[in-house]
This record gives C-alpha cells, sequence and structure tokens, in this order.
C-alpha cells in the first residue's frame, strides 16, 4: 500500500500544506516530502502523530471497506410483487436502509395502492414516471401525474393508489420501506 497518497490526500482535504503539516506533527517539512511521496516509512508512532493531525486513526486510514458502488445496475436492483395490493417495488440502491434515504421504483397496477404507512419522522419526496395517482395522507386525497412530485412530512398514516397504474421514484427518509 502507498500510504504516502493516502497521506497527502488527507492533508489537502484539510488544506494543510506540508510544512503546517510538519509543524503540527513536529516534523520537518523533508520528511513529510518523502513520506509522501514514498520514498521513506514512517515508524507506527510517528504515522499516529500524523494522522492524529490530519484528524484521523490508523484503524480509519488502513480501513478499505468503504461502499464504492456509486453506479446501480438494474441486476442490482431487489424487487418485492405485491398481488394483494397489486405493486411491485423495486430497491434501486442495495442496502440503502443504512443510509439517510431510500430511493425506491413503484409500479402500482390499476386498482392497485401501497401498503399503508404509518407516521413516522422524515420526509417522503415522488416522481411520477408513468401514469397518474393519488397520495393518500390522513383524510386528505392528492392528485399528481406525470412529470409531477410530491412531497410531505409523514405526520399522518399514507399510502398512494392508482386507478389505472403508475410508476413512480418514491424517496424516504428515514428509510421506512
Amino acid at each position: 500500500m502507498e500510504i504516502g497518497k493516502k497521506i497527502k490526500a488527507l492533508r489537502i482535504q484539510k488544506n494543510l500544506t506540508q510544512e503546517e503539516l510538519a509543524d503540527r506533527a513536529e516534523l520537518t517539512k523533508g520528511f513529510i516530502s518523502q513520506v509522501e511521496r514514498d520514498l521513506t516509512s514512517p515508524s507506527i508512532a510517528t504515522l499516529v502523530d500524523i494522522l492524529q493531525c490530519l484528524g484521523t486513526d490508523l484503524k480509519s486510514f488502513f480501513d478499505d471497506s468503504e461502499d464504492t458502488q456509486v453506479v446501480f445496475h438494474k441486476g442490482d436492483f431487489f424487487e418485492k410483487k405485491d398481488n394483494e395490493l397489486k405493486n411491485t417495488i423495486e430497491w434501486i440502491i442495495p442496502n440503502a436502509q443504512k443510509n439517510m434515504m431510500e430511493p425506491i421504483l413503484v409500479t402500482i397496477e390499476a386498482g392497485g395502492s401501497t401498503y399503508p404507512d404509518n407516521p413516522h419522522e422524515g420526509e417522503e419526496f415522488g416522481y411520477v414516471l408513468k401514469g397518474s395517482i393519488e397520495i393518500h395522507i390522513g383524510t386528505q386525497v392528492y392528485r399528481a401525474k406525470k412529470e409531477e412530485s410530491f412531497y410531505f412530512t409523514p405526520a399522518y398514516q399514507h399510502y398512494i393508489t392508482s386507478e389505472k397504474g403508475a410508476v413512480l421514484l418514491w424517496i424516504s427518509t428515514p428509510p421506512s420501506f
């Protein structure tokens, strides 16, 4: 592993010069330069000092287990079909329940609906891709058609119906689907 490149990237991210980092870590600018170019390796104690000055630690610095997938394809989606409610829900970002928001693609067949969701903290946003829908929030009903969007805070029980069928992108935070 080329630790020098990672240290340099962290230093730049923190808007520090080599000299500023060296001063904070009580090292020389030349030593920091050599470390960043992988010409020398710091001792563990020195590396800990450098990383501390950069706002991180050894575990985080060497942890390469981050999710790096940015683009998700149809094969990555998880699909659930509900024959009773006449809908299909596709989780278009796998494992999105660990994120702040959860986008799903909902296809409602003619006369179908989504499962009623109870009031909860957060926000709901949607965009109608095809057809038209009725958004039921408490005792109120709102209509949206293709290329229209909706947004609400889910303080009341809510669900969506469609008389003729629809496809919509629905994003919830925190995840509740």
